[in-house]
């Protein structure tokens, strides 16, 4: 009968597990509606702008050039890290954390690279072994282009004031809820748009008329563009982080279900073997009394 105990308390505790798992990837599913719909009709808007301001920079020579095209010799490089402040969302944490790691060991070994936080989970992990420059992990209690814009002029000064000659953004990119792309987007200095093929030139070239100059467009337009880069980046985590976190807890809702019927069939089990025993010792108590 203890055997039979043990297993309604874990029946009992995998079925609390299930319904709390269910209530949570009801709640990304519908945390996700909205935050795909915001990262789907900023996206156009996004990249048209960025190839326009790389187009317009790699156009512009000598005293027009924008400080933010500058490209310069890299020693110092500062990563921010796109994650998230809670868990229970598969390896969205970890992809960017390995990511980041992979930057500091690797691409960049041998030269001083720090980092920015975005999210408290590669905070806490980040800052056992890197350095910190800022953690913006409150930056999601309120997720606004505005307070956006506030990060992103932190780091356009850190570039400027030549504090670092990179700065690189890694992040989950949203493609469904069931798969996110680990990205790392190289944020400052602009990067120069490829050179076209000879065939392309001549088909796909636009002569554009500037108003005002092409250099006052290029010094208004590149922060606003710098700025709308980061907070997509920052809208594809947020979304990403949701999709991530739907697809664990619905993996998390099957095996806990799995679980829950295999544990109701050993107890069925268990009962009958217990009832036949009982059938048994008064079948032999009978029989002993009538001998």
């Amino acid at each position: 009968m203890a055997n039979l105990k043990e297993l309604r308390n874990r029946i009992t505790s995998v079925s609390s597990t299930m319904q709390i798992t269910s209530a949570m990837k009801m709640v990304s599913a519908a945390k996700l509606n909205k935050a795909q719909s915001a990262i789907t009709a900023m996206r156009p808007y996004s990249d048209k702008l960025t190839e326009l301001l790389q187009s317009l920079s790699a156009a512009l020579e000598g005293d027009n050039a924008s400080v933010f095209s500058e490209q310069r010799v890299v020693n110092k490089v500062l990563v921010v890290a796109i994650a998230s402040n809670r868990g229970l969302a598969g390896a969205f944490n970890t992809n960017i954390i390995k990511a980041s790691r992979n930057l500091y060991e690797n691409v960049y070994a041998g030269k001083q690279v720090d980092f920015v936080t975005i999210g408290k989970k590669a905070n806490d992990i980040l800052s056992k072994t890197h350095t910190i420059v800022a953690n913006e992990s409150s930056l999601f209690e309120d997720l606004t282009f505005n307070n956006v814009v506030k990060i992103a002029d932190r780091l356009m000064e850190l570039y400027t004031n030549g504090a670092y000659d990179r700065i690189e953004l890694v992040y989950n990119k949203f493609r469904n809820a069931a798969s996110q792309d680990v990205t790392v987007e190289q944020f400052l200095p602009i990067k120069p748009i490829e050179a076209p093929t000879t065939t392309v030139t001549a088909t796909t070239t636009i002569d554009y008329i500037y108003e005002p100059e092409q250099a006052e467009i290029v010094k208004e337009l590149i922060p606003k563009s710098l700025k709308t880069q980061l907070y997509k980046a920052i809208r594809d985590s947020f979304a990403s982080e949701h999709g991530a976190r739907m697809t664990a807890m619905h993996k998390a809702t099957d095996n806990a279900t799995e679980l829950r019927d295999s544990l109701k069939l050993s107890y069925n089990k268990a009962r009958q073997a217990a009832i036949t025993n009982e059938i048994l010792e008064i079948v032999g108590g009978a029989e002993a009394l009538n001998g």
